[in-house]
């Protein structure tokens, strides 16, 4: 028997997949590291990081830079470290002994969503699930990117846990949205790209989920979209569940905006859909982000629907409107009664059309 986990159920850890000077990430690389930091210093407050980097001792010389600066005054995770086991260095209070593990591998970019294992448990035992990563679509290079978690795995880095090859099939974490309990929510303009499994239909791909997923039903979105997104409308931009009765989501009520129409017609659609004891879902509106611009003149997808879910905390993206960025926390208080809420500076990620749950994946 097959389930695909919640990603509100517990977590060993969160991969990343840093940024570096070889990436599209070259002219903004001092901003983006900084981004990183922040977002691995939040991490381990609550559990480990598995960092891929280019470079190892330049990522921990950032990171030992800023624990320095922050020295008494951040509290970490006790979760008896990496895999449960600190290692020689038990009680040295030092993160580098068991809640951030550096592992060198070459990568293209740094969208660990998209490119990470998907976990899988069946039986019970935990599985991941290596699908195939083409750079959403044939859009960008992604070898590197593709082979990350079949290096990872042959290493020893993702613990004591099989692997299944998936990578005849293209599918990106991004895109989907489980409760644990047999449900997936997803959309269909990604699903169905052409540039990913072309020779499948969607009863075809629905089929291939349900049987690697052990799921009961997909829930199809037709409409959102956010103006700047590579990934063809992943889910994860656009409507996220945060327990098995709830779905956070993006609104637009301004009529002017691009996006007024399209996130009208996904908030009646998410209002159709019933949860399995026949119930509308519990819908809570997270605000439209304040519109951004690259130098170009090009909008990006800022969204609050980005957030990372973690053991005891909800890691939330902040584009520096405090109105917006407190509204939105206070929103994801009401859909996370017993987690704190976290901001994190994404204004950064946005550059590079992705943010906080993108550059992020959760085992």
């Amino acid at each position: 028997m097959r389930r695909l986990p919640a990603e509100w159920e517990p977590q060993r850890f969160v991969q990343l997949t840093w940024p570096h000077a070889a990436t599209d990430w070259s002219s903004m690389i001092d901003d983006v590291n900084r981004c990183f930091v922040e977002l691995t210093l939040s991490i381990i407050r609550f559990q480990p990081v598995l960092i891929v980097c280019a470079d190892t001792h330049a990522v921990e010389g950032l990171l030992r830079d800023e624990l320095t600066k922050r020295k008494g005054k951040l509290q970490l995770a006790d979760t008896g470290g990496w895999f449960g086991n600190r290692g020689e260095n038990e009680g040295t209070g030092d993160p580098f002994s068991g809640l951030i593990r550096l592992v060198e591998l070459p990568s293209n970019d740094t969208w660990a969503r998209d490119h990470g294992g998907i976990t899988v448990l069946e039986d019970g035992k935990r599985v991941i699930c290596d699908y195939g990563f083409n750079g959403w679509g044939q859009k960008f290079e992604a070898g590197l990117d593709n082979a990350l978690t079949a290096k990872l795995h042959a290493a020893g880095v993702l613990g004591d846990v099989a692997y299944h090859d998936c990578l005849d099939f293209v599918l990106e974490g991004g895109s989907l949205e489980s409760d644990g309990q047999g449900t997936l929510l997803t959309t269909r303009e990604c699903l169905l790209s052409e540039f990913r499994n072309p020779s499948y239909t969607q009863e075809m791909i629905e089929r291939r989920l349900k049987d690697d997923f052990g799921l009961v039903r997909v829930l199809w979105l037709n409409h959102g979209y956010l103006e700047g997104d590579d990934t063809d409308s992943h889910i994860d931009t656009l409507a996220r569940l945060c327990d098995r009765d709830t779905i956070a989501y993006v609104r637009c009520d301004d009529p002017v905006d691009a996006h007024f129409d399209a996130l009208q017609k996904m908030e009646l659609e998410l209002r159709r859909f019933k949860t399995f004891s026949g119930q509308p879902y519990r819908l809570i509106p997270l605000p439209m982000a304040d519109a951004a611009y690259d130098e170009e003149g090009n909008r990006l997808p800022a969204t609050y629907a980005n957030f990372l879910i973690l053991n005891g905390a909800v890691l939330m993206p902040t584009y520096g409107n405090t109105l917006k960025d407190e509204l939105a926390m206070n929103q994801l208080k009401l859909a996370f009664p017993d987690r704190e809420i976290v901001g994190v500076d994404c204004r950064i990620l946005i550059e590079q059309h992705g943010s906080l749950h993108c550059v992020t994946m959760q085992y």
